[in-house]
């Protein structure tokens, strides 16, 4: 049953995406996370928090917004379970597919480089703006689908992978705890002044929480790289010698395994709030990114998702009946 409702989430994402009309759990868990900074940041007052009781203050509010995630949906499933087992499976559906991110990373890049290759660079770098955090505005053609590889990546990892990887392991409850994680990261996870205090500990968990999915998902790609053709073994050196230059300690595993399967590197210098940011270069040597890069990294991006779907319905198989998945 486990397996049978992450393949129906998964074609539903694929299907769907994410409507923008449409209730998200997400929206909630932000909503709750930026009242929750609100209501630290009023009890202060005037006077800014101490570094001290900012970290304090981010501990709670992050470590509550978890357990506030998981509680919910530990409540919805029970709710469920009690009405009917129909009910209970298709709240488990809508649970699991919302929790998973593959149809619109994959629009949106291709709206990106639809733009592009029609010769709208003004619209491009727009788009992209949508699902990057760097200033694109004065973005070559180039830098642009070096972005798009690297958000294809670094995406796969915490948009899919990460989430699966948790929903085979605790079900949805797991799941959303961890999309809660990656909520709080995207929110104050900044070492900005702002957040530098704040976003500490909801940082530092999101960091250990995609621990294992980043590196599964720099795997993954290898693989996909390998069924599809792709040079699979520049994937894997490049990943083992360029999977830690990262900044992050996540970030650069499957960014370095995209870019040795595709022979293009990434990173470099990049613009951040009007803010130069030096990046380490991925893959020196390799090629400028292109069109075909992008058409490359979503054949990539896609092939990997469908291998960790593969192997999430071999986990539940395996841990279906022995520790009560759900």
């Amino acid at each position: 049953m486990a397996a049978l409702i992450t393949i129906i989430a998964f074609i539903c994402d694929w299907m769907l995406g994410d409507p923008q009309r449409w209730p998200h759990p997400v929206r909630f868990i932000g909503k709750m996370i930026a009242f929750g900074e609100k209501k630290i940041r009023s009890r202060s007052g005037a006077q800014p928090l101490s570094p001290a009781a900012a970290r304090l203050a981010g501990a709670v509010l992050a470590l509550f917004a978890v357990a506030a995630a998981m509680a919910a949906v530990a409540l919805i499933s029970g709710a469920a379970s009690f009405i009917s087992p129909v009910v209970w499976f298709v709240a488990s559906v809508y649970l699991a597919y919302s929790a998973i991110c593959l149809k619109d990373l994959y629009f949106q890049t291709w709206r990106v480089e639809k733009a592009l290759a029609g010769g709208f660079i003004d619209e491009a770098r727009q788009r992209l703006a949508w699902v990057v955090g760097r200033d694109t505005a004065n973005l070559d053609e180039a830098s642009i689908r070096r972005a798009l590889a690297e958000t294809l990546a670094e995406n796969l990892s915490d948009g899919l992978v990460a989430p699966m990887f948790y929903l085979a392991l605790g079900g949805p409850i797991l799941a959303w705890g961890y999309k809660a994680v990656n909520t709080l990261d995207s929110m104050i996870g900044y070492r900005n002044e702002r957040y530098v205090d704040l976003g500490r500990f909801a940082a530092k968990l999101d960091d250990a929480a995609n621990f294992i999915p980043a590196r599964l998902s720099a795997l993954l790609l290898v693989l996909s790289a390998r069924l599809q053709g792709y040079d699979w073994r520049a994937g894997l050196t490049v990943w083992r010698r360029d999977g830690r230059l990262h900044d992050s300690p996540n970030s650069g595993h499957p960014e370095a395994a995209m870019a040795g399967a595709l022979g293009v590197w990434l990173g470099g210098p990049s613009y951040y709030c009007g803010l130069r940011r030096e990046k380490p270069v991925i893959c020196a040597g390799g090629r400028e990114a292109a069109a075909e890069t992008v058409r490359a990294a979503e054949n990539l991006m896609v092939g990997a998702a469908i291998l960790m779907l593969a192997l999430c319905i071999a986990v539940m198989s395996f841990l279906t009946g022995r520790l009560g998945w759900m």
